[in-house]
C-alpha cells in the first residue's frame, strides 16, 4: 500500500484526504538535489559511486558522469587512504548501523576541505544489502573560524604566560650583566693609570666577553619575539636547500677550524624546500653552531637529507660527546627565564633550539634528536617540499548542527 503524505495542517480536510501522493525516486531526487550545502551520494556493494547529487558536484567539483562507477576512494586524502579510512568507515557502518566523523576530504582540483560525514548501509525492502549512502557537509569555514579563535586565545594566553618571564629577563638577565660591565668600565676609567698591563688586558677581555654575551642574549630575545609576534614578516617560498646549507657552513668554517672540526654536506644539488629563507638560515645556523660547541677537536659534522613523502628530512650529525637523558628530556621545553644561567651551564644549548623549534613549527616542520653518549648526536628536522594545499589543523570535534 503506498505511503500517504499530507500538506502540514490539513490532515482533517476530507477533500485533501482523497488525494494520494506516492513517494517516488524522482520525488526523493528533487529533495536531495535541493540540498546544495550537502554532498549526498550512494555506493553499490563494491563501493562504486552509483548516484551523485548536485550538492556533491558543488562541493567536490566532479560532474555526475565523471564519478559514476568510480571508487569512493577519490574523495579521501592520501594520508587517509594509507590509513585505510574508507574501509574503516564501511566496517563501522555495518557494525553500528552508521559511521560519523569529522575529516578532511579532497576535491577534483586537489583542494582540501573539512567536512562532517555520515555513512550508513542501504537496505532493500526484502532486507537485502543494496549498498551505502554517504552524506557530507562542508565545515571548512566553520573550522577555520573556530581554529582562528582558538589560535587567538592561545596567543593571548601565551602572551600573558611569557609577560612575567620577559620582564624578569629584562630586569635580571640583561640588567645585571650590564651593571657588571659598567662597573668594570668605571674601575678601568678610574684606575687605568696605576694598573699593570696584564691586569688591564684581563679586564678588557672580561669586558669584551661580557658585552658579546649580552648582545647574544638580546639577539635571542629579538628572535624569540619575532617568532611570537612578527608573523607579518613570514614569507615562505620554494628555495634551494643546498644554497642555504652551504652559506651557513661557509659562515661557520672559521669557528669549526679552531678545533679542526670538519664541516661537510651530502645533499643533492636540486634539493628544494618550501620555507622562509631567513628562518631557514637561523634554523641551520643554530643547529650546526650547537654541534660545533659540543664536538671535540678533529671531529666531524655532516649535514645530509632524505625525502619522505611530501617532506625533506634534514640530518645534522656530529661526533661529539652526546647528551645525557636529563638534557634530552628538557631540550625543547626550556622556559623563557634565567637564560643567562642556562647558557652558562649548557654552552647555550637549548635556547637556540627553542628558536629552531618555533621557526620549524611556523614553516610546517618538526624537530627531534637521536643521541649516543660518547659517539655524538643527530638532530633531525623536516620541511615541506611544496607549498601545502591547506594546512590541516587539529582534529577537534565539530558537532553537526542540524539547525544550520
Amino acid at each position: 500500500m503506498p505511503t500517504k503524505i499530507y500538506p502540514m495542517g490539513k490532515k482533517n480536510n476530507p477533500k485533501i484526504l482523497k488525494s494520494k501522493y506516492v513517494l517516488t525516486a524522482e520525488f526523493y531526487s528533487q529533495i536531495i538535489d535541493s540540498l546544495q550545502d550537502y554532498s549526498i551520494f550512494t555506493l553499490d556493494i563494491d563501493f562504486k559511486i552509483n548516484s551523485w547529487s548536485s550538492g556533491s558536484t558543488k562541493i567536490f567539483g566532479y560532474e555526475t558522469d565523471e564519478v559514476i562507477g568510480k571508487s569512493f576512494d577519490i574523495i579521501f586524502t592520501e594520508e587517509d587512504l594509507k590509513s585505510g579510512i574508507p574501509k574503516i568507515e564501511i566496517e563501522t557502518a555495518l557494525k553500528e548501523g552508521r559511521a560519523t566523523y569529522n575529516r578532511w576530504h579532497i576535491t577534483k582540483d586537489q583542494n582540501l576541505f573539512y567536512a562532517y560525514g555520515l555513512v550508513f548501509p542501504l537496505i532493500g525492502s526484502e532486507g537485502e544489502m543494496l549498498g551505502y549512502v554517504k552524506i557530507l557537509r562542508d565545515l571548512t569555514e566553520r573550522k577555520q573560524s573556530e581554529d582562528a579563535i582558538k589560535k587567538y586565545v592561545r596567543e593571548l594566553e601565551d602572551l600573558n604566560t611569557h609577560k612575567e618571564s620577559v620582564l624578569a629577563i629584562l630586569s635580571h638577565d640583561l640588567r645585571s650583566p650590564l651593571s657588571a660591565i659598567i662597573g668594570t668600565a668605571k674601575y678601568l676609567k678610574e684606575n687605568f693609570h696605576k694598573m699593570k698591563p696584564d691586569a688591564v688586558q684581563e679586564m678588557l677581555d672580561l669586558l669584551y666577553k661580557s658585552s658579546t654575551d649580552e648582545l647574544d642574549m638580546l639577539d635571542y630575545l629579538v628572535e624569540w619575539a619575532r617568532i611570537k609576534y612578527a608573523s607579518d614578516v613570514f614569507s615562505p617560498t620554494k628555495i634551494k636547500l643546498t644554497d642555504y646549507i652551504n652559506k651557513v657552513l661557509e659562515t661557520l668554517k672559521e669557528a669549526a677550524a679552531i678545533n679542526t672540526i670538519n664541516l661537510h654536506q651530502e645533499i643533492e644539488a636540486d634539493t628544494s624546500v618550501f620555507a622562509d629563507g631567513k628562518m631557514l638560515i637561523s634554523i641551520i645556523q643554530n643547529i650546526v653552531s650547537n654541534a660545533i660547541k659540543h664536538t671535540g677537536k678533529g671531529g666531524t659534522i655532516t649535514v645530509s637529507t632524505k625525502s619522505n613523502d611530501d617532506k625533506i628530512i634534514v640530518q645534522v650529525k656530529d661526533t661529539g660527546v652526546g647528551m645525557s637523558e636529563k638534557i634530552m628530556e628538557r631540550l625543547f621545553t626550556l622556559q623563557m627565564k634565567n637564560l643567562s644561567e642556562t647558557r652558562k651551564k649548557n654552552k647555550g644549548a637549548g635556547i637556540g633550539l627553542l628558536l629552531v623549534k618555533g621557526f620549524l613549527e611556523k614553516n610546517g616542520g618538526e624537530i627531534w634528536v637521536e643521541n649516543i653518549v660518547i659517539e655524538g648526536s643527530s638532530f633531525y628536522f623536516t620541511l615541506p617540499i611544496e607549498k601545502p594545499l591547506n594546512k590541516i589543523g587539529s582534529s577537534d570535534e565539530i558537532k553537526f548542527d542540524e539547525s544550520a
